[in-house]
């Protein structure tokens, strides 16, 4: 006879335990252990074996190269343009039929105001269905009349059951189905309450078939937590397609998209918003965001060219040097690492004479943008020598590239394509690695090649400052 057990189920991710305890030991979630049940008796391995090969469907295999042309769908696989050129970019060309989109953003950022304004543009020549567990017909349709959309081919849906949603996209034959939120949706598979693990992982894996099957682009909007990162386990990331970030700084109107993941292009890319009383738009030169400097030149200042994504993008790095009044210098950065900043200090007081150690000193990326790559490097050791020595440096100068601790100024990646843009943007000087010297002159920009922290500060300050 076989032999049975009593078991703790969990009432969010069904998962079970010998034993009662205040956490589920599968998803983590605390006092959702309920009461003992008898756990199903174990199989032999033989009869088990036997029974799963027994149903098991025959699986058909065809040559990769013919999978479009037998499906018919080589024209279909276009990719769709969203009405936005930013958007379209970060999706790496526009949305692909079949595909399943993650946007996931702090609430309020205006997640639920951009899908708005991308199905009443897609809804202009294709069905689209908006479902929302969240908000009426009547406020869906009072938030688009306040942004001004024309949402004629759009349909819209308050339902929260996903089996039923997914049967009236099929019955619409709709193009584009965006869902508002993947938190509060539920299907009949799964016994726990909407936004739970469980959940989370049924509604999300039906979204994907459906979209694989039908054809249909799937746009999924997912809260995040205090951390920032979406609600839910990681697992929710890696069953879609793409996933996108709507991130802000704090106070601004400007808003960034950045892809995280991106079967159909790359990774990292960036694009930049502005949320209006109408809606959101697109900003087509992000310069124009980082480089609202001032009038004349000022004291500890220079631009960079950074690059995010596959865009090269020119930043304001301003430097403070002050006299230490404390025991300790502090070193305070923004944007910046600070691990690295200390280190840049030690080479200038090393190899270029320029000692802070009885100074505090701050950094600071203008407009709230975080740079992880080591181009700041000689921009921001310019403006530390700047700041300093009291000089101001010209309006029309930018500088990149990274600083090894020898001293040596070392080239980074793209150094051409950041040259053009900075010449496209008005810059007339640039001080760069001698490596990244392009092989061509580029026109209106006068390129100053530097192989050592020294020598990059002769060229950036007038030498009674040095």
């Amino acid at each position: 006879m076989a032999r049975t057990s009593l078991v703790y189920r969990c009432a969010a991710c069904r998962g079970e335990s010998a034993k009662w305890q205040g956490q589920c030991p599968q998803c983590g979630e605390w006092n959702t252990l309920g009461a003992p049940s008898q756990a199903a008796p174990a199989r032999s391995a033989g009869r088990a074996s036997a029974r799963a090969k027994s149903l098991v469907a025959r699986v058909e295999a065809a040559p990769l190269s013919g999978q479009l042309a037998d499906a018919g769908a080589a024209a279909a696989m276009a990719r769709w343009s969203l009405g936005m050129g930013e958007l379209d970019r970060v999706l790496g060309g526009g949305l692909v039929p079949g595909s399943v989109t993650l946007l996931g953003g702090e609430p309020g950022i205006g997640k639920s105001t951009l899908l708005l304004q991308v199905a009443a543009q897609m809804g202009a020549s294709r069905p689209v269905l908006y479902v929302s567990g969240e908000e009426s017909g009547g406020q869906i349709a009072l938030r688009a009349r306040r942004l001004g959309l024309e949402t004629r081919g759009v349909e819209a849906a308050c339902e929260t059951d996903l089996d039923a949603i997914l049967e009236l996209a099929a019955e619409k034959g709709t193009a584009l189905l965006v869902v508002d939120s993947i938190q509060t949706m539920s299907v009949a598979a799964s016994e726990t309450s909407a936004g739970s693990v469980s959940q989370l992982r049924e509604c999300t894996a039906a979204l994907v078939r459906f979209a694989k099957s039908s054809g249909t682009a799937v746009l999924i909007i997912g809260h995040v937590t205090k951390e920032g990162a979406i609600a839910g386990p990681r697992l929710l990331e890696h069953l879609v397609d793409t996933v996108l970030y709507f991130e802000r700084d704090a106070g601004s109107r400007f808003r960034m998209v950045r892809a995280t993941k991106n079967r159909f292009g790359s990774v990292n890319e960036l694009s930049f918003f502005l949320m209006t009383e109408t809606g959101i738009r697109e900003v087509k030169n992000p310069a124009a965001i980082f480089l609202a400097r001032a009038p004349e030149p000022v004291v500890g200042s220079v631009v960079m060219v950074t690059r995010d994504g596959t865009r090269p993008l020119l930043v304001e790095v301003q430097a403070l040097v002050d006299r230490m009044r404390f025991g300790a210098p502090r070193r305070v950065t923004q944007g910046l690492d600070a691990g690295r900043l200390a280190m840049l200090l030690a080479v200038l007081n090393r190899h270029a004479g320029i000692s802070l150690q009885e100074h505090d000193v701050f950094a600071n990326v203008v407009g709230g943008l975080d740079i992880d790559e080591p181009a700041w490097d000689l921009p921001v050791a310019i403006a530390l020598a700047s700041s300093l020595r009291d000089v101001k440096l010209p309006a029309s100068l930018v500088v990149f590239g990274e600083v090894g601790l020898t001293g040596e100024v070392r080239p980074v990646t793209f150094g051409e394509e950041r040259i053009r843009e900075a010449a496209k943007q008005g810059f007339t000087t640039a001080i760069v690695p001698r490596d990244n010297l392009p092989r061509v002159p580029v026109p209106g920009i006068d390129v100053r090649p530097v192989a050592r922290i020294e020598e990059a500060l002769r060229a950036a300050l007038p030498r009674e400052a040095l």
